[in-house]
């Protein structure tokens, strides 16, 4: 219980100038932020298991604790196994969390945000819950979340503005020049261009206090959530990523051939081109086999389970998906579908997910799913592609300069580069007078 006013008064003395400074801003200084980076850390290896906590232990020794807590893979599973097997009121782990996203640190908040697709993938794995208070710790998390974002936007919805298309810009209706103007008669005055009026869509609509996850909020709370997610999307380790497209995958359930619909017209399209060849292994036939090894590889061609349509599977995961949760995943998903600098598996997860969501869209007859997945589906296409001719075209150019290197060096002459050769005397037929 915290001390009265009257009582902490008498004992203490002023504030001193820096005190307050410190209590106007609310970002901590540099050695505040490291101090409580440490602080956590040391929280999170006494709650963790004696291998794993060895080696969170030791993030607190570098520079910047709570970056290296972020990038940490040891501290990301360790903390992961232990939210798979807790979740209730008195979850270590979930209090941990939630104090963490309460800290000033943005860095701190960083570490903590990382385990959101995570928790939420267990938390709606697990409902009805068997007891009310065994996601508990899990409810507490999402709400610090989404009060966090309800705080940041201020009772704002978040907007987005799309320019009116049937308007003509500056770079398409250009002026007139002085010289076309005949000086005998007056040219009239110029008709102004209509006012462009932008249409304007609501991402996000106002976010309301919300004291409990009831179930007719629970998809806007998650997908609020995600929001805050993909906002610091870009600095997420890859682990995090990865549970986040599994987690979509999961949602979804869709596991039958129709997320392979649009893989398979491409294959056909170019097994149709390559058999109207003269040569049966031409480029293009190359190209669809390349393309086929490379679906294989990353699990989005083929079902080696043979389940389709008609036949029952594992719905255990699969969750409603109103578009209010549906929609910041599918930003999620672009984002590791498409991010440059996001590793292989990543991209490979995010793959699996799409058509996964795709076909699940396509049973559901969402039309913005539909058509949000199929757009993540051709651009995903079409980037693999492109990669692999640059491949291509890189790995001839170096054969290129190889073979022309060789060639080269086989028209030398054999003498050494600094002597200079004779010049060498014409020569001379003797003909018998």
């Amino acid at each position: 219980m915290p001390p009265s006013p009257s009582s902490a008064g008498a004992g203490a003395a002023s504030p001193s100038p820096s005190a307050s400074a410190s209590a106007s801003d609310p970002t901590p200084s540099w050695w505040e932020s490291v101090s409580q980076a440490r602080s956590r850390i040391q929280t999170l290896s006494s709650i963790l298991p004696p291998p794993a906590s060895q080696d969170v232990a030791a993030l607190a020794d570098s520079d910047r604790p709570a970056r290296a807590l972020l990038r940490s893979p040891a501290a990301y599973a360790a903390l992961s196994g232990a939210l798979r097997a807790g979740g209730g009121a008195d979850d270590p782990a979930c209090h941990w969390l939630y104090d963490t996203l309460l800290s000033a640190d943005p860095d701190l908040r960083l570490a903590a945000l990382a385990f959101l697709p995570l928790l939420a993938a267990l938390y709606l794995r697990r409902l009805p819950p068997e007891l009310p208070s065994s996601l508990s710790g899990f409810e507490a998390v999402l709400l610090a979340v989404y009060s966090s974002e309800a705080k940041n936007r201020q009772g704002k919805p978040v907007l987005v503005q799309v320019p009116d298309l049937s308007v003509p810009s500056l770079y398409h209706t250009p002026a007139s020049s002085p010289s076309s103007k005949s000086p005998r008669r007056p040219q009239p005055p110029p008709i102004p261009p209509p006012q462009a009026t932008p249409v304007v869509g609501v991402l996000s609509p106002p976010l309301e206090p919300q004291a409990a996850v009831k179930s007719t909020k629970r998809a806007g709370i998650i997908g609020v959530a995600f929001e805050a997610y993909y906002s610091k999307i870009s600095q997420m380790p890859a682990a995090s990523k990865v549970d986040a497209c599994n987690a979509a995958a999961a949602w979804a359930g869709q596991y039958c051939k129709c997320r392979f619909e649009l893989d398979d017209k491409e294959l056909e399209e170019e097994e149709g081109d390559s058999l109207g060849s003269v040569s049966p292994m031409s480029s293009e036939a190359e190209n669809g086999k390349e393309l086929e090894q490379e679906l294989a590889r990353m699990r989005v061609n083929g079902d080696s389970s043979g389940r389709n349509c008609g036949e029952e599977y594992d719905k255990e995961a699969r969750v409603p998906l109103p578009w209010e949760l549906l929609q910041p995943v599918m930003r999620v998903l672009g984002h590791c579908l498409l991010a440059p600098l996001n590793p292989v598996e990543v991209r490979d997860a995010a793959a699996d997910a799409v058509r996964v969501v795709y076909a699940r869209a396509c049973h559901d007859l969402v039309p913005q799913a539909i058509l949000a997945a199929r757009s993540l589906i051709e651009l995903d296409k079409s980037a693999r592609k492109d990669a692999k001719a640059a491949a291509a075209a890189g790995s001839g150019t170096i054969v290129a300069a190889g073979t022309a290197g060789s060639t080269a060096s086989s028209s030398r002459p054999s003498s050494k580069p600094n002597t200079p050769s004779k010049q060498r005397k014409p020569d001379t037929l003797l003909v018998s007078k």
